[in-house]
């Protein structure tokens, strides 16, 4: 049987090139004005995903 990809975690991680796995940090829906400039900021960059984590999400994303 074929393995199918995961598409709600295809759409939510990105897999770099050295294997590691990106998100974005969360909470950046809306009610984004009263927060703080360093809050902002702080959600624009992309988080690496943990390393114990890694393995068990790649199964789920066989042919990203």
């Amino acid at each position: 049987m074929k393995q199918k990809t995961s598409k709600t975690i295809a759409k939510r991680i990105k897999l770099t090139k050295s294997g590691k796995l990106l998100k974005r940090k969360g909470g950046q829906g809306h009610f984004n004005s009263r927060e703080s400039g360093n809050t902002t900021r702080n959600k624009r960059s992309d988080l690496e995903i943990s390393g114990c984590y890694t393995r068990s999400l790649k199964q789920l994303i066989p042919h990203a």
